[in-house]
């Protein structure tokens, strides 16, 4: 997939299309990015976006609830849909004949969502249990996207817990329901990707078949949630009963990627240097060396590199045995940093980093709807789906001094420390995470 590929228009209703053929095999990928995501919600409406994404597959103004996954999954097709911090996608793939009815399914629920009390009260017991299953009831549940975020950010905005909490969400209404539809899921407030084996001017002429009278409506102004960064070190601790080690997460604030992305590109290679398989730096280390570690990670984002605006995090997490003190290996990350700053990675190690990143990049894109959702997210947040193109080539410029400057910005002073007690540790102080 190549950027000349890549073929763009906007409907009169401001529906953003970006279509990008490539006939290898017979599927298409359709996604629908909407500018809403958990940063956007209000106080006092806690993982309604969330909410929302499961609303979407509840039926519409012309189908019933259940048509849309059986037509998808009668056409060969598989289909989902996910909140991130700053948008919400629905993707269908499906083989290339079923084009128009990938696309009238997407079209239908934007123009009218099946908003009754029925299926709101269903989907809010719904994420409730996956709320259940995926953090409250499982070892180190939302960590540390969801517990380290309060302590690294001071707005609701980016520090609030995105996936849901049970007393706002039994607290939404249809008419919540509706305003937030009205408000963000405007046509002008979408991207519409179609990737794979499709002929340019017979998909655009499906897309204005049955987008070009979804009726238009204001574009939502889209806030910066943009905040000061940290100052002084700023610690926190979060108690889970179900987690068999201590962990810590550090947390430290990424460069805005619409305004540097080469110091972003940085960062991420950064992160591999740091903690990407056995010979990185911290594994090395804290895992094989000293050992005082079990288990090192490190990343850029939330959830992943390039999926969120201004404000982003760079992770480093650590699980560890009982014992160990935290301040040890706190002062073992500082020190790999400042060596870093000070006389970068090698050339064998930027290379390496690099060659894994670019190879996991054509690898990724390799699948279609991995593609297909990337282009989409890319255009959305930066106005440029052909990143995802460019990402390999901009990764190969990244030099020892890039990433030297970029192990210089990660300060302890400008850092969010995150403590998970473990079990009956929460009760005492034997991990020596405490503050």
């Amino acid at each position: 997939m190549v950027d000349h590929l890549l073929h763009r228009f906007t409907l009169p209703n401001g529906l953003r299309v970006v279509l990008a053929p490539d006939r290898a095999a017979p599927v298409v990928g359709v996604s629908v990015h909407y500018d809403v995501g958990f940063r956007s919600e209000p106080e006092g409406r806690t993982g309604f976006a969330h909410l929302f994404e499961h609303l979407m597959f509840q039926g519409s103004e012309s189908l019933e609830k259940l048509a849309h996954f059986r037509h998808i999954q009668s056409s060969g097709g598989t289909f989902n849909g996910s909140t991130h911090p700053d948008y919400t996608d629905y993707h269908i793939l499906l083989p290339s004949a079923g084009l128009e009815r990938a696309l009238f399914l997407e079209a239908d629920r934007m123009r009218a969502p099946r908003i009754t009390e029925e299926n709101l009260r269903n989907q809010v017991d719904v994420v409730k249990e996956e709320i259940r299953l995926n953090v409250l009831n499982r070892p180190y549940g939302g960590f540390p996207w969801i517990t380290l975020p309060p302590v690294l950010y001071r707005t609701f905005a980016n520090a609030h817990n995105g996936y849901g909490d049970f007393t706002d969400l039994e607290q939404a209404t249809v008419e919540d329901c509706a305003a937030f539809f009205d408000t963000y899921y405007a046509p002008s407030n979408a991207v519409l990707t179609i990737a794979g084996d499709l002929d340019v001017d017979h998909a655009r002429e499906l897309v204005e078949r049955h987008f070009g009278d979804v009726p238009a409506r204001r574009t939502p102004e889209r806030p910066s949630f943009a905040e000061p960064a940290p100052t002084e070190e700023r610690r926190g601790e979060h108690d889970d009963p179900h987690a068999p080690l201590p962990a810590f997460a550090a947390g430290y604030r990424l460069p805005d990627p619409n305004a540097d992305l080469d110091a972003y590109l940085a960062h991420l290679v950064l992160s591999g240097v740091l903690a990407d398989g056995d010979s990185s730096r911290l594994t090395q280390r804290l895992v094989h060396a000293e050992p005082l570690a079990i288990e090192v990670g490190c990343r850029c984002g939330l959830f992943a590199p390039l999926d969120a605006r201004d404000p982003d995090t760079f992770l480093i997490t650590v699980v560890h045995a009982q014992g160990v003190d935290q301040e040890r290996l706190l002062t073992a990350i500082d020190e790999e940093l400042e060596r870093l700053a000070v006389e970068g990675p090698t050339e064998e190690e930027v290379t390496r980093v690099v060659a894994r990143w670019a190879a996991s990049l054509h690898r990724e894109h390799d699948r279609l709807m991995s593609r297909t959702l990337q282009l989409g997210a890319f255009e959305l947040l930066f106005g440029r789906a052909e990143l995802a193109a460019e990402l390999p080539e901009r990764l190969g410029v990244v030099g020892p001094s890039d990433v030297a400057a970029a192990a210089k910005a990660l300060r302890p002073e400008s850092r969010a420390v995150l403590t998970v007690r473990p079990g009956s540790a929460a009760n005492d102080d034997t991990d020596g995470g405490g503050q």
